[in-house]
């Protein structure tokens, strides 16, 4: 049996295809979903989504949102996503030591400033980890 998975952002989906499994980033963890599993519905984080369709895994970087499960069906709802083979790996990798650099240089008084760092470390550090098979 298989499960249909959908990622969904407001302008466009960004994957709907049949997968064997799925692993979300939860907000409390990695979540693994499998055929037959309980009906669920889960905040995510920004982090990666992977699935294995044909024996072999692939990934979709993910800023956050929620997932449903329910009869084999994994519906994601994000605010941005983009596959991970769609991902100049080498431009990630470059967005992910610009935002280290940027949250390293946020002045300790600017507490909007470093909240904007942290997120887009997660975004870059997400785009990157979506580059890199298991």
């Amino acid at each position: 049996m298989t499960l249909t998975v959908k990622v969904i952002s407001p302008d466009h989906t960004i994957l709907d295809t049949v997968a064997e499994e799925v692993i979300l980033p939860s907000s409390t963890g990695q979540l693994g979903i499998l055929t037959g599993h309980a009906p669920l519905i889960s905040a995510l984080e920004t982090g990666v989504l992977r699935f294995r369709k044909d024996k072999a895994w692939a990934a979709v970087a993910l800023t956050g949102g929620f997932a449903e499960v329910e009869e084999n069906e994994v519906t994601v709802l994000v605010r941005n996503g983009e596959l991970g083979s769609e991902i100049n790996a080498e431009e990630a990798r470059q967005e992910l030591a610009k935002a280290e650099q940027d949250l390293a240089n946020i002045k300790p008084d600017d507490k909007q400033g470093k909240i904007q760092a942290e997120q887009h470390l997660r975004t870059a550090r997400a785009r990157v980890q979506a580059t890199t098979p298991i």
